[in-house]
């Protein structure tokens, strides 16, 4: 996985840790972000995952389950933000 610089820059601004990237692209939810990236976020059941996966760690993963990651198609992360609005299907 590689970051981009915007990324890094949005990540460090927001106090967001690495592993959050990688839990997002493990376990989170995949939605297109348009012609060329994708959206990795966390929906009901893919918190329920997480939270499994992490064991003692769940508590301080929660305040981190409200970000989302946009990824291009050659798997560099884009960006990384909190989401704001309730994602529509």
């Amino acid at each position: 996985m590689t970051i981009s610089k915007h990324a890094s820059i949005r990540q460090q601004q927001r106090g967001i840790p690495p592993i959050l990237i990688d839990l997002l692209q493990r376990h989170g939810t995949i939605e297109s972000a348009g012609k060329d990236a994708t959206t990795y976020y966390f929906d009901k059941a893919s918190r329920r995952k997480v939270l499994a996966y992490a064991g003692r760690l769940a508590r301080a993963l929660e305040e981190f389950l409200d970000y989302y990651a946009v990824v291009g198609s050659d798997g560099q992360v884009i960006t990384v933000a909190p989401r704001i609005k309730k994602v529509k299907h």
